[in-house]
Order: structure tokens, then C-alpha cells, then sequence
């Protein structure tokens, strides 16, 4: 683990608790007064260098597939980049200077409930700032939101006036990256009840949210079930489309996509929603498994047009997949789809939350053209609850990474009257 004890700190059985992982060490140190009095401690990412050295020697002795006909990707993850990708984690790639960048950050760990919390906590220079709770997703993980954090939490360095900072707080969902082993049935739900409770550690009785993809889910939830938490919220998506036949050319293809979409691109909810299990062995045995699985999500859900590193580098990349690979937590994040019940009948009302009850904000990120451009036609009446809408011609599932200025500039709007 190559862990430095310091008076006070968690024993390493503990730290191996709390990360839920075999590769990544845990150094809590005296923090400030506020931390140690809710029982928060301050936390680094440490990789040991048995865990590097061992990395390098699973990438050394790969065994490939076959190649396969026809068209690169079309089968999935295409071989030719996997390779070039792999030469690269395994040859080039500096794990010690992303984790330095990681670490940047105001990381710290807690327990709420009895469930270990890791999140990064960026407090803004005015104790008065508004405190924004954002939520990943899968295959993300806190490393999707962190290139929008210091412009949401500096903004008169990043273009912005200083009445528009936040307290930024990004937790890892349980099972994900750095938080500990998520309980039995840790559904959407469940995650929107732990983040109230780590709010209420932190001292924030009323707070914005942000999500995208599972973190939406969260983020509804949480403007459903706790109104008097949250001054409002705001996810990507669109009011939703209209319960009618299609009546024109444009929404007709629009289906036809969408049906396409759901034939080719959705078969990974099934598995990760009812054998979660089997799925584990393969990702978390091989780092080359695991890059693949990863890759290929990147590559299908941003706008990229194809070329994944049109949107991502390598370092990108491989700084996500490392971090599932160095906390052994692919198992257990793939595991959210089978508690929040995709694949099975088992996804109901409690998952959903009901309607939105605070103030909410949409945005549209439509660069990826299989996935989103819902004809203007087709889209639903904007409800009451949602007082924002916006539109943007490029960025696609990963907004917060992929056009975190865009992102940036709609949550400024968005909240800044509700301040």
C-alpha cells in the first residue's frame, strides 16, 4: 500500500475498508478543525509501486482475440487502438503525474450512516457561496466533473464574476473509485439519502445539485424528495418527448435512431443489470479487459464522430480506467446497475422519486447525432418546475469533461438567481 502513519490516522485494515480496493493507499492527515469534529479526515490517492510494477507486467503478457472483419468497432472495441492504447498505459503513460494532479484537489473521507464516503470538497473564498452538490455517472467517475470544478469554484479566474462561486462537493458514489463497498440494494435513492447526510455533515442546509447519467438520476431524486434542501436543480436532458405517433420525416428518424441506439448500444445495461457478477472476474482479473470495456463507452457516448481521442487523450483515458483498475471497484460500480434494477422488473417509484418539486434546469448537449437531436417538433411542454432550457450544437453524454465551459456557463445562469 506504501502508506505514511501519522498520530491519529486510520490503520491500513481500515484504509483497505474505506477504498475497497488492493492498489490505492489512503494518507488522513490533521486536517482542519471543522473535518475532525464530523468525524471527516483528509485523504490522498497513493498507488504503491508494487501495484504500478504489477500493472505493467498484466499489460506485458496480453493475449488478444482475433481480429475481426469488416469495419474497425464494428464488433466493439477495435483491436488496432486497443493495442496502441495498451503500448502506451504500459510504455509512456505517468500514473504519478496524474495522481499529483488528482491530489490537487481537496480530497477527504467520511462515514455516513456506516456507508465510506470519498469526495472532493473545494470550499470557495467566500464563506457565503452558494454549495453545489455534483453527481457522476458510470462509466465516469468524480474524475468526469473535475475539469468544471475550479471555474465553478474560482470563477474570476475562469471568466466569471465572484458572486458566481460555489463550495463545490463531488462525492464517489458507493462502489465507485474511492468510496467504499456499496451495502446491498445502494440504489439512486439510497445515494441521494447519503448525500443528504454528507451535506448535513459538511454544514450545508440548502444546496444546488448537478448530475448526468446515474448523477441524474441522484439529482432528480433529490429535487423530488427533499424540496427543502435544495434550492434547485439542473441536469443534461430535454423536457422530454411528446406521447404521439410521429408526424413528420424529422421525428420519424428521430425514432428509427433512437430504436438503433437502443438495439446497439444498451445490450451492456442487461448485463450489468442482472450478472454483474460475471462480469467482475473478467474486468477485474484484466487491464486490458477493463481498458476495452471503458474505451468503448467513450468512444460511443461523446460527441467524437468516431475518433475517441477527438474528445479524449490517452492520459484521459487511462487516468479513468486507472482508477477503477487501482481501487478494484469495476465490480462493484457495474453492480448499481443491477441495485437501481435495469434488466429485471425490479426498477419502480421508489428509483424514480416522483415529480421535481425545486426549480430545475435542462441542457441539451446534442454533438453526438445518434444519440440526441430531438426534433424541436417533438419535444415535450416545458413543465412549470423547469425554468431553464439550453440548447448546445456539440458535447455529448460526459458534459462536465467534454464542453466544461458550456457546462459551466449554463450552471452560472441557471443558479444564479436562485442564489
Amino acid at each position: 500500500m506504501g502508506m505514511r502513519m501519522q498520530a491519529g490516522e486510520i490503520d491500513r485494515r481500515t484504509a483497505l475498508a474505506i477504498m475497497g480496493a488492493t492498489g490505492a493507499g489512503l494518507i488522513a492527515g490533521q486536517g482542519s478543525a471543522w473535518a475532525r469534529q464530523v468525524g471527516i479526515e483528509p485523504f490522498e490517492i497513493q498507488v504503491s509501486d508494487q501495484a504500478l510494477d504489477d500493472l505493467r507486467q498484466r499489460l506485458s503478457v496480453a493475449r488478444w482475440p482475433p481480429e475481426t472483419p469488416g469495419a474497425p468497432w464494428h464488433y466493439g472495441t477495435d483491436r488496432a487502438y486497443l493495442e496502441e492504447l495498451v503500448a502506451y498505459w504500459r510504455d509512456e503513460y505517468d500514473w504519478r503525474g496524474h495522481e499529483r494532479a488528482l491530489n490537487e484537489f481537496d480530497h477527504y473521507i467520511t462515514a455516513v450512516e456506516g456507508q465510506r464516503l470519498h469526495f472532493v470538497h473545494q470550499r470557495a473564498a467566500d464563506p457565503d457561496s452558494l454549495p453545489l452538490l455534483m453527481t457522476h455517472g458510470w462509466p465516469g467517475t468524480v474524475w468526469e466533473m473535475l475539469p468544471s470544478v475550479m471555474a465553478l469554484n474560482e470563477p474570476t479566474q475562469h471568466g466569471g464574476e465572484a458572486t458566481d462561486a460555489f463550495h463545490v462537493v463531488v462525492p464517489s458514489i458507493p462502489g465507485f473509485g474511492f468510496s467504499g463497498e456499496p451495502a446491498e440494494g445502494t440504489d439512486v435513492a439510497r445515494t441521494a439519502e447519503l448525500w443528504i447526510g454528507l451535506m448535513d455533515s459538511l454544514g450545508y442546509a440548502r444546496f444546488a445539485a448537478y448530475g448526468s447519467d446515474w448523477g441524474a438520476g441522484v439529482t432528480r431524486y433529490l429535487g423530488a424528495q427533499f424540496p427543502d434542501r435544495l434550492v434547485g436543480i439542473h441536469t443534461p436532458g430535454t423536457p422530454g418527448r411528446q406521447q404521439r405517433d410521429p408526424a413528420t420525416d424529422e421525428e420519424r428518424d428521430y425514432l428509427r435512431r433512437s430504436e438503433l441506439w437502443s438495439v446497439d448500444e444498451t445490450g451492456y445495461q442487461r448485463i450489468q443489470g442482472t450478472k454483474p457478477q460475471t462480469l467482475a472476474y473478467g474486468l477485474t482479473d484484466s487491464p486490458i479487459g477493463l481498458a476495452a470495456w471503458i474505451t468503448e463507452k467513450l468512444r460511443s457516448w461523446s460527441d467524437c464522430d468516431g475518433a475517441v481521442e477527438r474528445r479524449f487523450s490517452k492520459d484521459q483515458i487511462l487516468t479513468l480506467v486507472s482508477i477503477y483498475w487501482h481501487t478494484n471497484t469495476i465490480g462493484t460500480s457495474v453492480r448499481y446497475y443491477h441495485a437501481n434494477g435495469l434488466g429485471s422488473s425490479r426498477a419502480g417509484s421508489r428509483r424514480r422519486g416522483g415529480p421535481v418539486r425545486v426549480p430545475q434546469g435542462l441542457a441539451q448537449f446534442e454533438g453526438n447525432p445518434f444519440r440526441n437531436r430531438m426534433p424541436r417538433s417533438y419535444t415535450r411542454e416545458v413543465s412549470d418546475s423547469i425554468r431553464h432550457y439550453s440548447i448546445f450544437d456539440r458535447g455529448g453524454h460526459f458534459p462536465a469533461i467534454e464542453e466544461p465551459e458550456l457546462l459551466v456557463g449554463d450552471l452560472r445562469t441557471f443558479f444564479r438567481p436562485l442564489r
